[in-house]
């Protein structure tokens, strides 16, 4: 079985016993998913949630903000410049930039002047890098990270999580509703509802763990983090 939106919403209000129209009920409904969605992507490493997305490094700067076309990147990868300018993934070759400190950077190219095709990068914001030396050309840039995906609500009826661990999504998220009933439900007489749903979820995600680590072994042929210099096609 899977959820959606909806599906999820009444299996929550028949766990809980809880009006589904009541608007004290609907008021927690974003809080929850909240909570249970940032709970499973930090302790779940999904490979799903592993993208390739591109952007364009202006020509004659060294500045690059990720891009978030498919979801804003959480941790990055590495990042690869498509040559020649104008070229894609799909028709370019990828030159992968070599992590550095900014300190090396900024010793080894210190301005714009005397750009080229970049050959190193550094961190400066968890959504910007600056790369050296700077563009000689609007190139672009292959960035390779985990992502958020878009959250679930009643306009994005599904998710990885609903699709395909519905019984770790609902335990995750019956945590927070265990704590809810605690603290303002009728239930507030059963402190262990929550502790019972924890060592659920637990279980569960042990399991999870297990399943993602052989998606990972494999998809290890492919899944390296310097790609062949000819472009493939993104995960």
């Amino acid at each position: 079985m899977s959820y959606t939106y909806s599906t999820w919403v009444a299996a929550i209000a028949n766990e809980t016993v809880l009006d589904p129209t009541d608007a004290n009920f609907l008021a927690q409904i974003s809080s929850s998913i909240d909570y249970g969605e940032q709970r499973l992507y930090r302790d779940l490493d999904l490979l799903g949630t592993v993208i390739r997305d591109t952007g364009t490094l202006t020509a004659g700067t060294r500045t690059f903000t990720l891009p978030s076309n498919l979801g804003r990147f959480v941790v990055t990868n590495g990042f690869n410049v498509i040559t020649p300018v104008g070229t894609t993934p799909d028709s370019g070759t990828r030159n992968q930039l070599t992590p550095c400190s900014r300190d090396v950077l900024d010793v080894l190219w210190p301005s714009t002047t005397g750009a080229g095709v970049p050959e190193k990068y550094a961190m400066i914001t968890d959504q910007e890098i600056i790369v050296g030396p700077a563009s000689l050309a609007a190139y672009t840039i292959e960035c390779i990270g985990t992502i958020r995906p878009t959250p679930l609500s009643a306009s994005n009826t599904t998710t990885a999580l609903t699709l395909y661990y519905p019984d770790l999504w609902f335990a995750v998220t019956m945590i927070f509703w265990a704590g809810y009933m605690r603290n303002f439900g009728s239930q507030a007489d059963d402190p262990k509802m929550a502790v019972s749903w924890e060592s659920q979820y637990q279980a569960l995600l042990a399991s999870a763990n297990i399943e993602e680590a052989r998606k990972k072994y494999s998809s290890g042929a492919w899944g390296s983090l310097a790609p062949t210099p000819l472009a493939t096609p993104s995960r």
